[in-house]
């Protein structure tokens, strides 16, 4: 996971040339004024994608995976120097990932049934245009990883990227039109408009063209697309909690935690946003992560004054999700090495910097009494978003109680969170994981609708 930061720095110039290439005066395909256009073209465009076969679909694909690895750097770049949030180094990681691991039409299968009465097929077909809404905290690793599934399912796609990384979208919406065309495609597969709001997004939802929404976001946006009479793919919020028992490796329990909790500046869903660890081994845990792995330990005056920075009467404070845990310090006047990536401290599970999801690298932990405390002090933690979890133990049982408990749609054992979207973990990647309608880990399979062909006392062969 390590980032070589100077050569990024490096290519700066090179990158801020080829961001260049978003300004109003170049031409970008897929960007219109208007919703209703946009959503017009993308019709338009899946009448063409429908028709293609697969190995078409796929020749697609293959190129916006190359176009990623090549733009990288860019869109890291862009994400970070126009939200404010993240690591750039580890966005590289995340655009490679949704590369090298999102699934595309291997993921499109078909089930078959042969028997006396004949042959009866499974098969996955497109929805048609899908309406996405992405977040400002992942944009272009979530507008390409959607892209690709939604493509390889047959599906065309218009986005309402969150306003505040407009320009990083854009350049990935741009990115999959020009792979596209290269590749014998249409254009327009993946559509937005330059100045996404709520009355685009309200149109984009109402439209009679848009069979299918998914949304990944907050709470908010999720139950916006679910009360919108069309059938919805909702990843709402998290709060995840790492829950710590006493058999486990707690040096490289601290280890994998901290790296979970800091990659990306705490920004992916997924990322551990709390520990609850049974008694006997906080302190263990809490000197390793010290000593250890650059963990800064903030006093009861400290974690004061961060609650006031960080959290406002209305809600997290937007200057500081996904900053770094040196700037974070630095808002309440504290002064620390740049080895310092985590802020951590022991607090009841009601601290609000520790109910509440925050997206900064700040790690509370929860002392519980024995294992099953842990696991109900976690449960609470978790608020029934029911999305993601993460435990450090070598006992089964205790690993398939909290399973059951919990409830979440990933669970992640022995590993940092990371490990579930496919960095040193098996399993495919994606960026939208949709905890609060089911879906889990959406990929290709997910944007298809199921059709069932039946032939009758004919075709079986046996």
């Amino acid at each position: 996971m390590t980032v070589n930061e100077q050569l990024v720095e490096n290519i700066v110039k090179e990158v801020m040339a080829k961001v260049a290439l978003t300004s109003d005066d170049e031409k970008q395909l897929g960007i219109f004024t208007d919703m209703n256009e946009a959503i017009a073209a993308a019709k338009q465009a899946q009448a063409v994608v429908r028709r293609m076969s697969m190995d078409q679909r796929e020749k697609i694909i293959s190129n916006i995976r190359t176009k990623i690895k090549e733009n990288a750097e860019v869109m890291a770049r862009m994400g970070v120097e126009e939200t404010g949030m993240g690591n750039v180094g580890h966005k590289i990681l995340k655009h490679v990932l949704v590369a090298e691991k999102t699934p595309g039409t291997e993921d499109i299968t078909t089930t078959a049934w042969s028997g006396d009465r004949g042959l009866t097929l499974i098969e996955m077909g497109p929805f048609g245009v899908i309406g996405a809404i992405t977040p400002c905290t992942n944009p272009s690793e979530t507008v390409l990883c959607n892209s690709i599934g939604m493509i390889a399912g047959g599906n065309t796609v218009v986005f309402n990227p969150h306003p505040a990384a407009i320009k990083t979208s854009i350049f990935a919406i741009n990115l999959i039109n020009e792979a596209s065309l290269e590749a014998g495609g249409p254009v327009n597969v993946a559509v937005t408009v330059k100045k996404p709001t709520l009355e685009t997004s309200d149109i984009m939802m109402k439209h009679k063209d848009i069979p299918l929404i998914a949304a990944t976001g907050g709470p908010g946006v999720v139950t916006a697309v679910l009360s919108s009479g069309k059938r919805g793919i909702g990843a709402g919020a998290g709060n995840p909690p790492a829950l710590v028992d006493e058999t486990a490796d707690i040096r490289k329990a601290a280890e994998d935690i901290v790296n979970g909790c800091t990659f990306d500046n705490n920004l992916p869903c997924i990322a551990e946003k709390e520990i609850v660890a049974v008694s006997s081994v906080v302190d263990e845990l809490m000197h390793y992560m010290v000593t250890e792995q650059g963990c800064y330990l903030a006093s009861k005056e400290e974690q004061d004054k961060l609650t006031a920075t960080v959290l406002t009467p209305k809600g997290l404070n937007r200057k500081c999700v996904g900053r770094d845990a040196k700037t974070l310090l630095s808002m309440i006047g504290v002064t620390v090495p740049d080895n310092i990536r985590c802020i951590v401290f022991e607090g009841e599970k009601e601290h609000p910097l520790i109910a509440e999801e925050l997206m900064m690298p700040i790690l509370g932990v929860v002392r519980a009494k024995d294992f099953q405390d842990a696991v109900e002090k976690a449960v609470w933690l978790e608020h029934g978003n029911r999305h993601s979890a993460h435990i450090h133990s070598k006992n089964i049982d205790n690993i398939t109680t909290y399973a059951k408990a919990i409830d979440t749609a990933i669970l992640v054992k022995n590993a940092p969170s990371y490990a579930a979207l496919g960095f040193g973990g098996e399993g495919y990647c994606t960026f939208t994981i949709a905890s609060r309608t089911g879906e889990g880990l959406t990929s290709a399979s997910t944007f298809t609708k199921r059709r069932r062909c039946v032939m009758s006392d004919s075709l079986c062969i046996r």
